[in-house]
């Protein structure tokens, strides 16, 4: 079977420097090796194609040829009398055989895995844990508040159900333990970490624990007073509007917020907000005019306007 081009195999170009070849395949050779996906056979065979790539292009002399057309990309000589075969060998003269030009990786592979070399030319692999993986999961203002699950798909098409606790905040991290990439030798997995993004509300904005809504009452509301009803995380809730109540006015519903460290858990507070009719009516024209008694200047200038 013909050998694929080496240059197309590490993924550099043909007038790589020999800095650039040996980073290429120290990049492949750290994702495909063997100890890092065991019992995988494809990628032990891509693993192969890699090692014997830069076993090729590493050596100046045999680079040189290769470029010059005289040798194919197993090492083997590239005119087709030049049949001979190197004693012990199958392939062509000058292949790549890993038990006997293996030691040439010696440096790198240490470098890359922490190996040491044993007697007889076998290695001992360290165990290293996993990569982690991360994901980005979007939820609702509300769903954040309260609590939900959300299913992902993982890097590996397993789907698994995330469950975001109640309280959890804008560009929080979940760290799902074992869930990444799986570990060198006997290391353990690497863990899947969830960014929470979190959409803004429509109504609510949230400070600390607290959340925050300005609620719209009509005048009359305003001036008897009224029972009105709220929205909140958990559902609409009914609140007392003092008579008198202006535009501004600050009410406190405890306990309504979001569930913080400790359990402890905030509180919703509604602004009033005095809104008049778009198109008033003769009557409340005429009640207005009786009641009105000039004291806007008055009133602005109490709350510090020139």
């Amino acid at each position: 079977m013909t050998m694929k081009d080496p240059y197309s195999v590490l993924g550099v170009a043909k007038s790589a420097s020999a800095d650039e070849i040996k980073k290429s395949y120290r990049s492949l050779a750290k994702e495909l090796h063997p100890d890092v996906n065991p019992g995988d056979k494809i990628v032990e065979q891509r693993f192969k194609e890699v090692s014997a790539a830069y076993h090729l292009l590493s050596d100046n002399e045999q680079r040189a040829k290769f470029d010059r057309g005289e040798i194919q990309a197993d090492g083997s000589p590239a005119y087709e009398n030049a049949y001979h075969r190197a004693p012990g060998h199958a392939g062509g003269g000058g292949g790549f055989d890993f038990n006997r030009d293996s030691g040439n990786f010696d440096d790198i592979f240490s470098d890359l895995f922490g190996q040491n070399r044993a007697q007889g030319g076998r290695t001992r692999s360290q165990s290293r844990k996993g990569q982690d993986v991360t994901y980005t999961v979007r939820v609702s203002f509300v769903d954040a508040a309260i609590g939900t699950k959300r299913r992902i798909k993982l890097f590996d098409e397993k789907m698994l159900d995330v469950k975001v606790p109640a309280g959890t905040m804008d560009g929080q991290t979940l760290r799902l333990k074992g869930q990444g990439m799986r570990g060198m030798g006997s290391g353990v997995a690497g863990d899947a970490l969830i960014t929470i993004q979190v959409d803004p509300h429509p109504m609510f904005t949230l400070e600390g624990r607290d959340i925050y809504v300005t609620v719209p009452i009509t005048l009359d509301e305003a001036v008897l007073g009224a029972k009105i009803t709220v929205p909140t995380i958990g559902g609409k809730v009914t609140l007392s509007v003092p008579s008198g109540a202006s535009s501004g006015t600050k009410l406190r519903l405890k306990g309504k917020g979001v569930v913080g460290k400790g359990k402890a858990v905030g509180d919703q507070f509604v602004t009033l907000k005095v809104v008049l009719p778009e198109d008033p009516d003769e009557d409340l024209k005429k009640f207005a005019k009786k009641w009105a008694k000039g004291d806007g200047d008055e009133l602005r200038q109490k709350a510090g306007m020139p």
